[in-house]
């Protein structure tokens, strides 16, 4: 094991960077916009609109000490699919917008670094009720959907047991959610400090959905290794101003 190789990758893991930036050169303290909250969807695109908080309350009697207990990883999923409610719910706890402040700024449901939040949610469906199986992606300001791309049910589970280096029970699941990162979100305030803040954010909003899947009798499985060229092409981003970052199945357990 190369210690010198160990402790750079270390070293990233510290919070020294911080005290050598000068963030008086930052996006942000040049005055350069920030980029927007949520990726604007094309014009042949329509947006699909999910279920409303009103329809969550068979969701609400699951108190947070029995979520906290009872959360674990499942990699092991019944047939039943999820109920539009259900996925409705799951997608609002994990990044649902409680309010937009400026163009580039929002409140969620989850903490992120400097209130950045870089991620978009995509979804590969396989079994949601009232939608056709393919790759959709979460506009969390209007609560909704779009559809990416449709795929057959049997292509869209090869292509995720692919590009998850052939970890077969993610196409057992009849929703996988899928997160990429757009840096540029977190670099316009913290520059080349934004890397490290991202991680941890990725990690928040992933046990919401964690502890989410309790109120609706799912399981889910957090994945962080994945073929990053397949998963990126899955999804049909550049793979450098926006990557897949993180994963998870979800299904009924």
């Amino acid at each position: 094991m190369d210690k010198a190789e160990l402790s750079n990758y270390r070293e990233f893991l510290r919070d020294n960077l911080r005290l050598q930036l000068n963030f008086h050169l930052t996006d942000q303290n040049q005055g350069i916009a920030p980029p927007p909250v949520q990726k604007p969807i094309q014009q042949d695109q329509t947006m699909i609109a999910l279920p409303s908080s009103e329809q969550w309350q068979p969701f609400s009697s699951t108190r947070l000490l029995d979520a906290i207990t009872n959360r674990r990883s499942h990699r092991r999923y019944t047939e039943a699919g999820l109920t539009l409610a259900e996925f409705s719910f799951l997608l609002w706890s994990t990044q649902g917008c409680r309010g937009v402040i400026s163009p580039g700024t929002a409140l969620r449901t989850v903490p992120s670094a400097g209130c950045r939040h870089p991620f978009e949610t995509y979804l590969a469906i396989t079994n949601v009720e009232g939608l056709q199986p393919g790759i959709y992606r979460y506009l969390p300001v209007d609560h909704a959907l779009v559809l990416e791309h449709a795929i057959e049910v049997e292509e869209l589970r090869a292509a995720l047991t692919q590009a998850t280096l052939n970890q077969t029970f993610t196409a057992t699941a009849p929703v996988t959610f899928i997160w990429s990162v757009v840096p540029a979100r977190s670099e316009w305030r913290y520059h080349t400090a934004a890397h490290r803040v991202i991680l941890m954010d990725v990690g928040h909003l992933c046990q919401n959905l964690y502890l989410s899947c309790e109120a609706v009798g799912c399981g889910c499985c957090a994945i962080a290794a994945y073929h990053q060229e397949k998963m990126d092409e899955l999804l049909k981003v550049d793979g450098d101003e926006e990557f897949t970052i993180y994963l998870a199945p979800v299904g009924k357990v």
